[in-house]
């Protein structure tokens, strides 16, 4: 299993960064991540998952089916949220948002929540439990 779960984060390698420099480019406040939290949970459903948006205001919860043998529960929390900071990166990618940058790492907290999600998701391998993988960001 570990070879497939490589072989599929490989595939995916180009889509994760692709999602990093968005989530990079367009960074979004504590509370206000509403645009973040859309296209979380479009990549989150777009993988398969079921889909809860607008949790405790802007998080979002991705649900994968287990074999509901037990109630074991896989959950992973990641942090989206940017900081009130000027980014002067000059990168392709850099925030487009005056003022506000992904400068402790949400950015790519969210993008490892999401390829876990979406490696699993692949795997076509239910695991034990009611809903085997439980993804919040916020």
């Amino acid at each position: 299993m570990l070879s497939r779960i490589k072989d599929i984060a490989a595939s995916l390698a180009p889509r994760l960064i692709e999602i990093r420099r968005h989530l990079h480019s367009h960074p979004e406040l504590s509370g206000q991540e509403y645009q973040t939290a859309a296209y979380v949970a479009g990549v989150l459903s777009s993988s398969g998952l079921h889909v809860q948006e607008l949790v405790g205001k802007t998080g979002v919860v991705g649900e994968l089916d287990g074999t509901g043998e037990d109630d074991r529960l896989l959950a992973i929390r990641t942090d989206m949220d940017a900081l009130p900071i000027q980014e002067r990166t000059g990168l392709d990618y850099a925030s487009r948002q005056p003022g506000i940058m992904h400068a402790c790492g949400h950015d790519v907290h969210t993008t490892v929540g999401l390829g876990t999600a979406m490696i699993l998701a692949q795997l076509g391998e239910p695991l034990s439990g009611k809903n085997s993988l439980f993804v919040s960001a916020r």
